[in-house]
Parts: C-alpha cells; sequence; structure tokens
C-alpha cells in the first residue's frame, strides 16, 4: 500500500468534486494491472476511487462493471458497495468504502447466500430490461474437449468414444446456460468477496455478464476455477453452503435453480485456461503445457488445480448417465498424475 502526497493524483474531475467534494487523505491501493484503486476522505465519508487502465478493452470492462453495479443495487440488504459517482470519460467509478474482517469459520455458507441474491438481481425478461445489455456467459467448446482428451492421451490414459460423446453433449447443455439471465460476477474469488458485519459485498465487475449461477456456485467445490484462491472445503459444509445457495435462490425468484452442478464442475475442469491467470488465456493450450511442465499460480500448482478438479468431477459424476465415463476417466487421470508427479500435494482446506 503506498501513500501518495498529492490529492490530484487520484483522478477526480470536476464533475466528480462538484458532486461528491475534493477528496483528501488518498491511498493507493494494490490492484490488478488492469486498474488503480485509491482509497479517499470525502465530505460525506470514506470512499473508493477506481480507475479502469486503458487498453483494447478498458471499456469493455468499464461498461460491464458500472451496468453491474447499479443492476446490483436493486438487492436489499446490499451485495455490493454503493455506486457514489462515475465519469465515463475516464472511466473512474467512486464507490462506498466497505470495511473488510476477516472471514470466519464456515464463511462458504455465507458466500453462497450472498452470491444467490447477487445472482437474482438478474433476473428478468425482455431486452429492455436493466442488465440486457451485458454480454452472455461464454462455456467451453469443442476445442476445450479435443484439450482434455489430448491431455488424457499424453498420460497414456484411454478415453472410450463414450466419454468423447459425453464431453460433446456437456458443451451442448453448458451451451444453453448462455440463455439465462443470473447476474454473474465474473470472478467472485477471495479478495473480491469483502467479509463486513453485515454481509457480503462482492467488487470488481469487470468480467460481469448474464448467465445460469452454477457455474459461480461451482467455484466453492471446484477450487475457484479463475482465482489466484484454491480451497477444498469438506463435503458438510459444501452441502451446506450448495443448499443455502438453493434456497436462497428459490425466495429470491419463486424459481428452482435450473441445471446440474455435476455439469458447471465438469465445464471448469475441462477448460485449461482455467488453469492461468486472465492475461495468459487464450493464449497456447494450458492443459498441453501442463504435460510438459507445472507452474505455481497462488496457494497450488497447475497440475494440483486439475488434480483436485479431477477428484471433485469424477466423485460427483459417479453412477452418472451423463458423465460415468468421465467419471472412470477422471480417477485413472488421477492416479496416472500421482505415478508421474509425486510430489503434487492437496489443495488447501482454508482459505489464506
Amino acid at each position: 500500500m503506498t501513500t501518495v502526497g498529492v490529492p490530484f493524483d487520484v483522478p477526480f474531475g470536476a464533475r466528480l468534486r462538484d458532486e461528491l467534494g475534493t477528496p483528501r487523505r488518498v491511498r493507493l491501493l494494490d490492484s490488478s494491472p488492469r486498474s488503480a484503486v485509491w482509497r479517499v476522505e470525502l465530505p460525506g465519508g470514506p470512499a473508493v476511487v477506481k480507475q479502469l487502465v486503458a487498453g483494447a478493452d478498458a471499456e469493455d470492462r468499464y461498461a460491464r462493471e458500472v451496468t453491474s453495479l447499479r443492476l446490483a443495487a436493486r438487492v436489499d440488504p446490499p451485495v455490493v458497495p454503493r455506486l457514489l459517482g462515475v465519469d465515463a470519460d475516464t472511466r473512474v467509478l467512486v464507490l462506498e468504502y466497505v470495511e473488510h474482517e476477516r472471514p470466519r469459520k464456515g464463511w462458504e455458507v455465507a458466500y453462497a447466500t450472498a452470491l444467490a441474491r447477487l445472482h437474482a438481481a438478474g433476473e428478468g425478461e425482455g431486452e429492455g430490461r436493466p442488465g440486457s445489455e451485458l454480454p452472455p456467459w461464454a462455456g467451453p467448446g469443442a476445442g476445450d474437449v479435443a484439450s482434455f482428451l489430448g491431455f488424457a492421451g499424453e498420460l497414456g490414459v484411454g478415453v472410450p468414444a463414450r466419454v468423447e460423446d459425453e464431453l460433446n453433449q456437456l458443451v451442448v447443455r453448458l451451451g444453453r446456460f448462455s440463455g439465462r439471465t443470473a447476474l454473474l460476477h465474473g470472478d467472485p474469488c477471495p479478495g473480491n468477496d469483502l467479509h463486513t458485519a453485515d454481509g457480503i459485498r462482492f467488487v470488481d465487475f469487470e468480467q460481469a455478464c448474464l448467465g445460469n449461477g452454477l457455474m459461480e456456485l461451482a467455484y466453492l467445490r471446484i477450487g475457484f476455477p479463475t482465482c489466484w484462491c484454491v480451497t477444498a472445503a469438506p463435503e458438510p459444509l459444501l452441502a451446506e453452503a450448495e443448499a443455502a445457495y438453493r434456497t436462497t435462490w428459490r425466495e429470491a425468484t419463486g424459481t428452482d435453480v435450473e441445471g446440474e452442478l455435476a455439469d458447471a464442475c465438469a465445464g471448469w475442469l475441462i477448460r485449461g485456461d482455467a488453469l492461468v491467470e486472465r492475461a495468459h488465456r487464450g493464449t497456447v493450450d494450458q492443459l498441453a503445457r501442463a504435460v510438459e511442465g507445472d507452474w505455481t499460480w497462488g496457494t497450488v500448482s497447475a497440475r494440483e488445480r486439475l488434480l483436485h478438479r479431477l477428484g471433485v468431477v469424477a466423485r460427483m459424476t459417479e453412477g452418472s448417465d451423463t458423465l460415468g465415463g468421465l467419471s472412470r476417466v477422471g480417477t485413472e487421470l488421477r492416479r496416472r498424475m500421482r505415478e508421474c508427479w509425486a510430489a503434487l500435494a492437496a489443495a488447501p482446506s482454508r482459505r489464506p
């Protein structure tokens, strides 16, 4: 964390000063390379100023974040900080400052409950409804299937034709998720969930989209696939969190969650890009790269992420009519990975 000596270092133009006053006691905070973030004191109290850094997709990321925050602001009790002001010319947002506390034991249940309430904010009909300009969620495709099958082949694990058919049908089922209207955060990871005395607030909506909330509920079980922090919570706690999500969704929307959580987890398993940070996605076949070598991102290595996901999906799909073959392949892949790379460790049970 860096102290900024001059208040005007923060991008706070005349329009924002007229609306909110002049920022004081400015501090530059740590953030991703895609944004710059400051904590400031305004006449109305502490606030956070966020500017999206210039880049090919900066305008899109800014629009997604502003749209999502306004859409989620309809949820009460709140699941996002209040949006106090914006300056589209400089891609700046001013947000209510929220004090983050260390998550309590069993935080997964509160997280899942807040996630369901966030997702429900997107439910509605028609192109003119709030948030309809957000893009649809994009699932895995044929390339991901081919990459996963190639990974299995490189490790000497035979894949029956039935399994390839299962994965192709999985892609079709997940493709239907893109037609759903839940407000997906896009990266609901530890660090983007602020735990407060009054509940959880989500921040950083630069990747927000519309889809099926199961793809993000799966984060708890599959190990936060787009995040630095992989955890493996105990089964009873996961079951409690998932039940809380379904109950909260039903209370908020009057409907049951559509789809299968096992499909969502399997979808994350076959996506090699879920082994690397965002800047490296879409560049190479990451599953093929994992055969040649390993790398660390956050709490585990790429191979350890994959080992965890294979175990999750193998257990969830055992005896399944739609993914039973994948279960057997996943079990065999885990065995081969441990033979080839005996030093692989289990994912930690607690977040740092």
